[in-house]
């Protein structure tokens, strides 16, 4: 009765927020918020609702290759949005393309997350030495685009494997190389954050009272500093999918068997001048629109989170 009492206050101060308030009355974040959710749900539903199952051999009959959008003369309602040169259901292609193209800019992202807030919270709570090497690293790595660290690191991998057990680690291959290239601005904002949290009354309390620094870090300062940080990844997981689709785009990324919406994209591009436009174009507009909504929740949640903005 109590954990329900808790949730029922919750939600009742959620409600009851500047934040839910601010959402309201911005009728464009509510649109970008329900593009989100649709297209995320599609994607982690799948197995349920696309019409076909594209990536089962079996499934598939070559004589459907190629054929246009449902509208066009020579297109079925079978194939709502085409179909591709082997026989595969765009529109299919698209919600589990969306998967794994979402599961990598997740995943991704709560792994740049980790990385980038343990270094931030410990460079700027501990300062001296230890700041200054984590952030000469930080100093370097952003001075190279996130991608070529991206492909940096697939590449080691790709060297270090056997080319069969790549194509299986392909897609944690790109959660790490996208994850480990994006730490950096998480832990330059947690450790402006950290210093100026570090020398208020609470955390001097807590030293007093003989917390362990660990504790001090993660129990008490993390949670103060975590507004930025959400903005940041909020932003961040739609440069996190769009790191992906390039990546997949040049070849590097989700293998054709598990393919994302770049690798669809990439797929698409050589039949573009033979007139099937619809294989690339479709999940191109899928990407752009799943990474607009992210931004503009991103952009939102920015102007929502900063008190000099209200």
């Amino acid at each position: 009765m109590k954990i329900a009492a808790r949730i029922q206050d919750t939600f009742h101060r959620f409600f009851d927020s500047d934040i839910w308030y601010s959402f309201k009355k911005s009728k464009v974040t509510v649109i970008a918020a329900c593009v989100t959710a649709v297209l995320m749900l599609s994607a982690i539903a799948a197995p349920l609702i696309a019409p076909h199952t594209p990536f089962d051999p079996a499934s598939l009959d070559l004589m459907d290759a190629s054929t246009p959008p449902a509208w066009y003369e020579d297109g079925t309602t079978k194939f709502l949005l085409g179909t591709d040169d082997q026989g595969r259901d765009i529109f299919s292609t698209i919600l589990y393309g969306s998967r794994i193209s979402i599961f990598v800019g997740f995943a991704s992202m709560v792994l740049a997350m980790i990385i980038g807030i343990t270094l931030g919270l410990v460079s700027g709570y501990i300062g001296g030495t230890v700041e200054a090497f984590i952030m000469r690293i930080a100093d370097v790595q952003i001075s190279f685009p996130a991608i070529l660290i991206a492909l940096l690191i697939d590449g080691v991998v790709r060297s270090l494997l056997p080319n069969e057990r790549h194509d299986e680690l392909a897609v944690w291959v790109l959660i790490l190389a996208i994850g480990v290239s994006n730490w950096v601005h998480f832990a330059r904002t947690v450790r402006g954050s950290t210093l100026v949290e570090k020398n208020k009354e609470y955390v001097q309390a807590a030293r007093v009272i003989g917390r362990k620094r660990a504790t001090i870090m993660f129990r008490h300062v993390l949670p103060n500093v975590m507004g930025p940080v959400l903005v940041i990844a909020t932003i961040g997981l739609a440069i996190a999918i769009l790191t992906e689709a390039t990546l997949s785009f040049l070849g590097v990324g989700a293998p054709p068997t598990r393919p994302s919406l770049g690798t669809l994209i990439r797929i698409g591009q050589d039949f573009l001048f033979a007139g099937e436009w619809w294989i690339v174009i479709f999940p191109g507009i899928a990407l752009a629109v799943l990474v607009l909504a992210v931004n503009l929740l991103g952009d939102w949640m920015r102007d929502a989170l900063n008190p000099k903005l209200r």
